[in-house]
């Protein structure tokens, strides 16, 4: 547009240079349309400058409105990706806290079914002892008969009552038991407290010989003092034990698995 208005202006005053010359000849006169004509020719530049002008001011108010519009998709934009941030992040917050509380839940509810077998064991080997406190009982106690209403009832009981629990090293609870950790728990049964590991219990009490076992006496494998596996004999040439991962708390025989010694506490 403003070159197509340059060239206008060009050939305007290309115009007036060639009537200019007629005048500057002797031309004295020029007629009233004439002089309208020349006067026109000479104030069509201005004119062109002025519509330039309007011209460039509107480009560059058309320039301003579309930067501000730039901006404010922008700002939008942002404002948007921010909103979606702050979403996700309370969405993750949320869902970690209702993690948190099923765990809590969860480890509760652990905790008092574990807390119920323990009182339910316990429950059973004092019934299974206050009943047979009124039986009389006679014999060689080595036969595998359990004097009745004894710590070594109270003890066997006890035992019997984990039968098909879980093998778990460091366990001392019904959820999961070690070797050493069942032991100890039967003899706090009978009133008793016996050292945590195999290894003391192993050295506990008076050894007897494995011919001579009474129920109740605790059975070792490996050195007296420092053993590394125990269990409880529970009369009949039996006895039982938390054996190992793959088994649990098991009964076996002597035969089964032959241990190295044992010791009388009770």
């Amino acid at each position: 547009m403003i070159a197509l208005r340059t060239g206008i202006t060009t050939g305007v005053l290309g115009t007036v240079a060639t009537v200019s010359p007629v005048a500057a000849e002797g031309a004295t006169d020029l007629d009233e349309r004439d002089r309208e004509s020349v006067t026109m020719e000479l104030n069509l530049p201005s004119f062109l400058d002025s519509d330039t002008a309007l011209t460039a001011d509107a480009l560059w108010r058309q320039g301003e409105v579309q930067a501000r519009q730039a901006t404010e998709r922008q700002a939008a934009a942002e404002a948007k990706a921010a909103k979606a941030a702050a979403e996700a992040e309370a969405a993750a917050e949320k869902a970690a806290q209702e993690k948190a509380a099923r765990e809590r839940a969860a480890r509760k509810k652990q905790a008092r079914e574990r807390a119920a077998r323990e009182k339910a064991a316990r429950a059973k080997a004092a019934e299974a002892a206050t009943a047979r406190s009124a039986q009389a009982a006679a014999g060689n106690p080595g036969s595998g008969n359990v004097l009745p209403g004894t710590a070594a009832a109270t003890v066997v009981e006890f035992a019997r009552a984990q039968l098909g629990s879980a093998y778990i090293m460091g366990g001392t609870s019904s959820s999961g038991w070690d070797c050493s950790g069942l032991v100890q728990a039967a003899y706090r049964q009978a009133g008793i407290d016996l050292p945590r590991v195999s290894q003391s219990q192993s050295g506990m009490g008076t050894s007897v010989s494995l011919s001579g076992l009474r129920a109740g006496d605790i059975l070792y494998w490996g050195a007296p003092g420092s053993a590394y596996h125990v269990a409880l004999y529970i009369g009949e040439g039996r006895f039982i034990g938390a054996q190992n991962p793959s088994v649990g708390v098991v009964e076996r025989t002597l035969d089964h698995d032959p241990p190295s010694g044992a010791v009388r506490v009770l």
